[in-house]
């Protein structure tokens, strides 16, 4: 049987990324499909019921949501390409653990880049900066957050990297001057193809923040 793969997903997405990436270190051919956040589809709608949210990954016909979720169903559905999490339990708990970490800086982040008031975005900003420098000593030296192997945490952080020119614009502070061992780490993993062609490009999200932030405040 040919695996019938879909990805439904928005292009400036920091989560559909992950899919991307995770689909593409797996060699997997997936039907993209753009979805319009302001006027979702029959399908969007029906493949994730609940949230009604990109990214949506639906393989012959049942859908997985939630992008790390869906990056641990693409290394064990696809196990015999590219192995995304390590084989040790201890060591799969641990990069779980630090996905889940990863996507705890987003209130912060959502405060930085729409929060009403100065005060509140500097609020984010700050705690945004202090889990950026959290995250940067669990790398340390390494290659990568597995050691020499990219993966799972690697992923799971990369999909920020296109929003962070964004991020420094709105903010009005440097990311490299804050955590350069994270800058360095994100220019190693854009040698990939993998990112090189999943990742937005970064003047494009800036340029779209102003229209983000209009449909905020009508919402």
């Amino acid at each position: 049987m040919v695996d019938v793969v879909i990805l439904l997903d928005y292009w400036p997405s920091m989560f559909g990324v992950r899919t991307r990436i995770a689909l593409e270190e797996k060699n997997i051919k997936f039907d993209y499909r753009e979805q319009d956040l302001c006027n979702k589809s029959a399908l969007l709608l029906e493949m994730n019921p609940v949230h009604k949210k990109i990214p949506v990954l639906i393989h012959n016909g049942k859908p997985v949501c939630e992008s790390l979720i869906q990056v641990e169903y693409i290394d064990e559905t696809w196990p015999m390409e590219y192995p995304l999490l390590p084989s040790d339990p201890y060591q799969r708990a641990h990069a779980r653990f630090w996905g889940d970490f990863i996507d705890k800086m987003l209130p912060g982040l959502g405060k930085l880049m729409w929060g009403a008031k100065s005060v509140e975005q500097e609020s984010g900003k700050k705690e945004f900066i202090d889990m950026l420098k959290t995250v940067e000593f669990e790398l340390g030296d390494k290659t990568y957050f597995g050691g020499e192997t990219f993966g799972y945490v690697d992923i799971a952080l990369i999909g920020f990297y296109g929003w962070f020119d964004a991020f420094e614009k709105y903010g009005n502070f440097s990311i490299e001057a804050e955590c350069p061992t994270i800058i360095a780490w994100a220019k190693r993993c854009v040698k990939r193809d993998s990112v090189a062609k999943s990742l937005p490009d970064s003047e494009k999200v800036i340029e779209l923040i102003p229209e983000l932030k209009k449909k905020k405040r009508v919402e």
